[in-house]
């Protein structure tokens, strides 16, 4: 996750709607005109869904059997285009690992996973010009769809686990303690942008400690300097990511103030018109795929076997030790209830929102991934 330049995206939506390009919202259905037919899935009558509105931190994410729900190859083979900001982050590893096992293919499914810049994605998605996204509800998007694009939500991607402590780190002053730091006026440092999902577990911890997004002052950095502006005192706070906070745990002159709540993912697929309406079997498919993927290799903890950790690191291309130093992610195919309501929230309090707040409804679609595991509503 990253700062994302929201003002190109706002652009680019400009454009498309007044070119008439941006379609209209499909509702919180699966895209389809007509009732789309759920049958039960083998393999996931038990555990493959669990009510939205959960919000436990220690929540048991959804699982089918290992190598379900098994494959059900389309009639003619379909090329999709999956645009992603990066493929080295561990939280695109199951999309890879689906294309490395051919995992896609036994849906009858050809996926091109494409690096893009989320300004750059997003309008490609919005006309079709690229069919899915793994990315997360930004303020950007939100933003397009306030504006006339037909993108959203379908399935989520991970939740950390609960000995991370990847999120906002604070440099302690004399006499302060983890227990209560004031951070109201404090500098933080960032690479991630008001706009990034981060803003809303970002806000969480900070009101935690007398302040919020629109009470300390953000100094953008590059991802080899927001450690660094820590540790010699360019700034009082930064949100640190995997691995990097492991280079601060159990210096007692820094705290842990709080991260990205516990089973609550905050980002996964986002579908455009292309899967949403104009074939929806295609995006369950690949859905199914993609499910199929976590229950087969990520269902617990993946990094415990070390075959599988090395055939991650020479995927991601990284360093196995890098890989190996933090704990495996919850991966999650669910989107739990209100969550985009939450990050609206966030975004409203930086300032970095347009329009008025949406539903859910408008920005969320459960309906395909529960007909993938075979969940009826």
């Amino acid at each position: 996750m990253r700062r994302f330049a929201c003002g190109a995206v706002l652009a680019a939506v400009a454009l498309l709607v007044s070119a008439g390009c941006a379609a209209q919202d499909s509702g919180d259905g699966a895209g389809a005109s007509e009732p789309r037919t759920i049958k039960a899935v083998p393999g996931c009558e038990e555990g493959s869904w669990t009510d939205p509105a959960d919000l436990a931190a220690d929540r048991a994410p959804a699982r089918c059997a290992k190598g379900t729900p098994a494959p059900k190859p389309l009639k003619e083979r379909r090329k999709l285009t999956i645009a992603t900001g990066t493929l080295s982050a561990e939280y695109v590893a199951p999309l890879q690992v689906a294309v490395a096992k051919g995992e896609f293919k036994k849906e009858g499914l050809d996926v091109t996973l494409k690096v893009l810049p989320t300004p750059d994605a997003l309008p490609l998605l919005a006309k079709g010009d690229v069919d899915a996204q793994w990315a997360a509800p930004e303020a950007a998007v939100i933003n397009g769809v306030n504006s006339g694009f037909d993108i959203k939500w379908v399935a989520g991607n991970f939740s950390p686990d609960p000995e991370s402590k990847s999120g906002l780190w604070v440099r302690l002053k004399d006499g302060e303690s983890a227990s209560r730091v004031p951070m109201a006026d404090r500098k933080l440092g960032t690479m991630i942008g008001k706009g990034s999902v981060i803003a809303y577990p970002m806000n969480q911890a900070l009101k935690k400690h007398g302040g919020g997004l629109d009470k300390v002052q953000f100094q953008a950095l590059g991802s080899a300097d927001v450690l660094t502006a820590l540790q010699n005192g360019g700034v009082d706070s930064a949100w640190l990511l995997d691995p990097v906070w492991r280079k601060v745990d159990g210096d007692g002159r820094y705290a842990f103030l709080g991260g990205q709540p516990a089973g609550e993912p905050l980002g996964g697929m986002l579908f455009g018109p292309n899967l949403l309406t104009d074939d929806v079997d295609a995006g369950v498919a690949l859905l199914r795929a993609y499910i199929r993927t976590i229950n087969t290799y990520f269902a617990d903890d993946y990094k415990k076997d070390p075959a599988f950790v090395a055939e991650l690191a020479r995927l991601m291309r990284t360093d196995r030790t890098v890989l190996e130093s933090t704990p495996s992610l919850r991966m999650d195919w669910e989107i739990r209830a209100g969550t985009t309501n939450r990050l609206q929230s966030a975004y409203r309090a930086a300032g970095v929102s347009e329009g008025d707040p949406l539903p859910e409804s408008r920005l969320v679609d459960r309906a395909l991934y529960g007909e993938a595991v075979g969940h009826r509503p």
